[in-house]
């Protein structure tokens, strides 16, 4: 999997000249493969995703594995590309598991609006659906499976956590939403009228329910490890959000793993941030579900460029 580069094309001699590589330092073929699948829902809607395997195993069995979920969530999908959090954690020997679950986008409209108001519902069933087809296929060890995501994805993160707690041994949530009411009131999206008919349309506006489809408030269920990271100059998910629910787990005496930065944003952008979110994210999989299988030819590598979070 290659960062990508620029060429330029010279159409009268028919020629590609490389310009200039996005993260030269990275060398693609020391990168995991990506291969796509495709499964049917319990309810029989057809679902797409990718698997990244470690390099070199290619046809493993019984690997530890991510389930990582995309942000978003409506019209935004996982591609066939590379993505630097994938590889950070596949060269370290982690199988990760990338599915479009309904409400993402590329599948049509219908496929779309098959998410709306399924936030803890059938999204995040089409979630669970993925990550038993990766252990139905021997891909995953049932014992050894982390669900991690930014934005949405923390939200699914932890939401897999509590809904399904004998699934995952650990969970680690990025920029997530943990209350979902409280989206009603912080962050940007409620500061327009386009965001709150958004809210509405998308949630819906049953307080009862998004309490009960919240993991805030269902922590009792929780078995698995968690990690949470935070940036403090989050606009869209504001650091409340993962504060809460890290206050939520110091009162009940839950160890997790903390990571919270007062200059960053929606998403990790400086440098050195990145480093240790990636060094944190490792250690944390490591002492969970791991060890990993490390290559040391790789070292540093999917440090290229920062995550997105949707």
């Amino acid at each position: 999997m290659d960062p990508g580069a620029f060429y330029l094309y010279d159409h009268q001699a028919r020629k590609l000249s490389l310009l200039l590589s996005r993260a030269s330092w990275i060398n693609p073929e020391h990168m995991a493969s990506k291969q796509p699948f495709g499964f049917a829902a319990r309810d029989g809607l057809q679902l797409q995703g990718y698997v990244s395997y470690p390099p070199g195993r290619e046809h493993a069995k019984q690997l530890p594995t991510v389930v990582f979920v995309h942000g978003g969530p409506y019209g935004v999908r996982d591609r066939w590309d590379y993505d630097p959090l994938v590889q950070v954690m596949a060269t370290r020997g982690y199988a990760v598991v990338q599915v479009n679950f309904r409400g993402s986008g590329g599948y049509g409209y219908n496929f779309m609006q098959a998410g709306s108001r399924e936030w803890g519902g059938k999204m995040q069933d089409d979630v669970t659906d993925a990550t038993r087809w990766a252990i139905a296929q021997g891909i995953a060890d049932p014992q050894r499976v982390c669900i991690f995501g930014a934005s949405y994805g923390g939200y699914a993160a932890l939401e897999g956590a509590v809904k399904e707690p004998d699934l995952y041994q650990c969970a680690i949530g990025y920029v997530g939403v943990y209350d979902l009411a409280l989206m009603y009131h912080r962050g940007d999206i409620p500061q327009s009228t386009f965001g709150k008919d958004y809210l509405k349309r998308e949630l819906g506006d049953d307080m009862t329910q998004l309490a009960a489809r919240s993991p805030l408030n269902q922590l009792d269920a929780l078995k698995a490890k968690v990690m949470l990271v935070v940036g403090g100059k989050d606009r869209r998910v504001p650091s409340i959000q993962g504060l809460a629910l890290h206050q939520a787990l110091l009162n009940r005496h839950v160890a997790h793993a903390w990571l919270f930065k007062p200059d960053e944003m929606h998403g990790f952008y400086d440098e050195a941030n990145l480093a240790e979110l990636y060094t944190r994210v490792l250690q944390f999989l490591a002492s969970s579900i791991g060890p990993g299988t490390p290559r040391a030819a790789d070292a540093g590598a999917g440090a290229g460029t920062p995550p997105t979070a949707h």
